[in-house]
């Protein structure tokens, strides 16, 4: 079977136990880690159904999950591939029972994503990118269709900017400020990767914390769709398994014809 397939499959299963808890608030269940971020039933429940089917189809590759205890960079730096997993992002999200949550699923070489693979719940979407292979989107009734970013000038008026529902801040404003008449859509969860690699938006700064898990799923799926996540500070790519799992600020955008431009928002 090929990965996709399994994926989806996976996926699916979690989408299931998550829609359960979902359907009933006494059932959230609702503690804080020590980071003071929300923890629901439905996080552990999608957990453990996609580490036991990861570890069953793909026995000796070693998953990093929000949910599980880390491994210590001693270990982790020895990984060839990995699993990186989100089981319920925009857990705040959830909790507001605005549907804007997803599952996030990256299969990671080294330090990049190879393949990443994204399911909304609420929708039943699901979005996958193998290295090379091109971006989709698979509807419940598993018809695919290819994602392509928009071509698009930094400066051209009213560009689609991406921002967080749940974490805004001064400096990602300023940024926004110094486009031409920029359109702010809010969603929340990876689904702003998705907005650019499905071409409804262009531009996502993102300049609050992060976790690797939180994007190297949707990043795979952008890159195959023409776009590009790069850190804020150098325009380099994201890497991953790093010493700390916390990613550095960056920027998420569509196919842009210019990128030279990007250092004219630094100023």
């Amino acid at each position: 079977m090929m990965m996709t397939e399994i994926m989806l499959s996976i996926l699916r299963k979690a989408c299931e136990a998550i829609l359960e808890v979902y359907a009933d608030e006494s059932r959230f269940n609702t503690s804080f880690k020590s980071d003071d971020s929300p923890l629901t039933r439905a996080d552990q429940r999608s957990h453990d159904i996609i580490i036991e089917a990861l570890e069953k189809n793909f026995p000796g590759i070693p998953v990093i999950s929000e949910e599980s205890k880390e491994d210590p960079y001693s270990s982790r730096i020895h990984y060839d591939q990995f699993f990186l997993v989100d089981p319920l992002d925009g857990t705040k999200e959830f909790i507001k029972r605005n549907g804007e949550f997803t599952i996030n699923i990256a299969l990671m070489e080294k330090n990049k994503p190879i393949a990443g693979f994204v399911f909304v719940p609420v929708t039943g979407q699901a979005y996958m990118a193998e290295r090379g292979s091109g971006a989709f989107r698979i509807g419940p009734d598993n018809e695919k269709n290819e994602m392509r970013s928009l071509p698009f000038y930094l400066m051209d008026p009213q560009l689609k900017v991406v921002a967080s529902r749940s974490h805004r801040d001064e400096e990602t404003d300023k940024i926004i400020s110094k486009l031409n008449q920029a359109e702010i859509v809010s969603t929340g969860s990876s689904l702003k990767f998705l907005l650019i690699a499905e071409g409804k938006a262009h531009f996502y700064p993102r300049l609050a914390p992060t976790m690797e898990w939180d994007t190297a799923a949707a990043q795979c799926i952008l890159e195959e769709a023409g776009g590009t996540v790069a850190r804020y500070d150098t325009l380099l790519p994201l890497i991953y398994n790093k010493d700390s799992l916390l990613n550095p600020n960056f920027l998420a955008f569509g196919a842009l014809l210019n990128p030279e431009s990007l250092e004219s928002l630094f100023y």
